[in-house]
């Protein structure tokens, strides 16, 4: 049935104000992914696709969604053969997901081996993901439907049991490809590969009729399936965007440290440019190798953003922030190019690109490396024949840092289309 969560998830850190916030207060979320199913699942009701969140709605009308099946209780201790330990793949902040089965058609329990796999997420009375953050994921989930957001299948609320029955997603999340010990490595094609798929996931949330803010964007919430599509999990904190003349929405500030953009942390002002920093954090994570976060190593190392952001606009010194576990095996230019990408992302709001010209960009890289010549770390260093691309460029060999912060990067310096200066943020 092809690889679960094969470490058990960590629970995530509160947030913290670094580096902008001062003495903000910001409230604690923990969770993390499900492991969840493949593209093969039937929706419960395949002839309803919605790409609008009508809002608000009762829970009433969010719990009977045509798309949702309501599970009872028995019938998920049933799929999972009661919850056993052996069914277990994977917890968090928010509780525990076991392994079921369930019949092809009508979706009933069924035994091991038999019928579809599915991942059954189970809260903790106690958790920190509350029935506010599930009914929250009930209602997005149960109304929008695209390859890259993972399917919902249904649903269990029987006194103080809350569950959620997704498509079960073989590969697990990426943040256990990319950081757990013993993982095989990524190569530079799965990385852009998963980086686009992640990216039109967002893309789709931030174009639909009423925009959706995921606004907990990270390598954890991003699940694989057989061939590394990325899709998108856990909507518990997922908020409708800002409606008529307003330019954000206010909110208690909530989302996982390291990935939170700064000006969100500092005021609780919501808007789609948080999702944008959040992925750039992410696309530094598939470059680097690194954790947004990491206690283990000290001083300025312990965040990614602050690590990495001197190196991005230096192509000569670019390789230093490379994950070595690549062996140089990707094309400098198009490493060149995400990493500019990368700081527009994480750059002061106003200058962020939208969602949707990041994944224009993203879609015009290279993924294979064709030749190469050592570099100054030793790797090989990799080049690609992008003379049909419209990124191939005569690249300035570094880009002024002040210009990488604000997210000021000359024309002269980069023509891609993705480079221009995006709508006010």
């Amino acid at each position: 049935m092809g690889n679960c969560f094969g470490a058990r998830s960590k629970v995530d850190n509160t947030l913290s104000s670094h580096p902008t916030s001062g003495s903000t207060k910001v409230t604690a979320r923990i969770s993390h992914s499900y492991t969840s199913s493949s593209p093969t699942v039937p929706a419960y009701n395949n002839n309803k696709k919605s790409e609008s969140v009508p809002s608000p709605r009762s829970e009433g009308d969010i719990l009977s969604s045509p798309n949702l099946k309501p599970f009872t209780f028995s019938e998920l201790k049933n799929a999972t053969r009661n919850f056993r330990p052996d069914s277990l793949i994977g917890e968090g902040g928010f509780g525990y997901v076991y392994k079921g089965w369930l019949d092809e058609q009508t979706l009933s329990a069924a035994r091991p081996g038999c019928g579809i796999v599915v991942a059954v997420k189970k809260l903790k009375p106690e958790g920190f993901q509350g029935h506010k953050e599930w009914l929250s994921e009930v209602n997005y989930l149960g109304q929008l439907q695209h390859q890259n957001l993972v399917k919902l299948i249904g649903y269990c609320l029987d006194g103080d049991n809350r569950l959620l029955v997704y498509e079960y997603m073989p590969k697990g999340s990426l943040e256990n490809h990319l950081f757990r010990r013993g993982a095989q490595p990524l190569s530079w094609a799965t990385r852009m590969k998963v980086a686009i798929g992640a990216a039109r996931g967002l893309t789709f949330l931030h174009d639909s009729e009423q925009q959706v803010i995921y606004r907990d964007f990270k390598a954890s919430n991003i699940l694989l399936d057989t061939d590394f599509n990325a899709k998108l999990s856990d909507f518990g904190l997922a908020k409708a965007g800002p409606t008529g003349d307003l330019s954000h929405v206010s909110t208690q500030v909530m989302g996982t440290h390291g990935y939170a953009a700064p000006e969100y942390i500092a005021t609780g002002r919501l808007t789609a440019k948080c999702d944008v920093y959040s992925f750039g954090v992410v696309l530094l994570e598939l470059l680097s190798g690194r954790r947004a976060v990491d206690k283990t190593k000290s001083g300025v190392e312990q965040y990614l953003v602050d690590w990495a952001k001197p190196y991005l606009g230096n192509r000569r010194k670019l390789f230093r922030i490379m994950d070595t576990k690549l062996e140089g095996q990707y094309p400098q230019k198009a490493a060149f190019t995400a990493a500019i990408l990368a700081a527009r992302c994480i750059s002061d709001a106003k200058f962020r690109p939208q969602m949707s010209e990041v994944l224009a960009a993203l879609q015009q890289l290279p993924f294979t490396k064709h030749s190469g010549s050592p570099s100054r770390a030793g790797h090989k260093s990799a080049s690609s024949p992008m003379a049909k691309s419209p990124l191939r460029q005569k690249y300035s060999s570094t880009v002024n840092d002040t210009d990488i912060s604000r997210g000021r990067i000359r024309s002269s310096q980069m023509k891609s289309p993705f480079m221009r200066s995006p709508r006010g943020g």
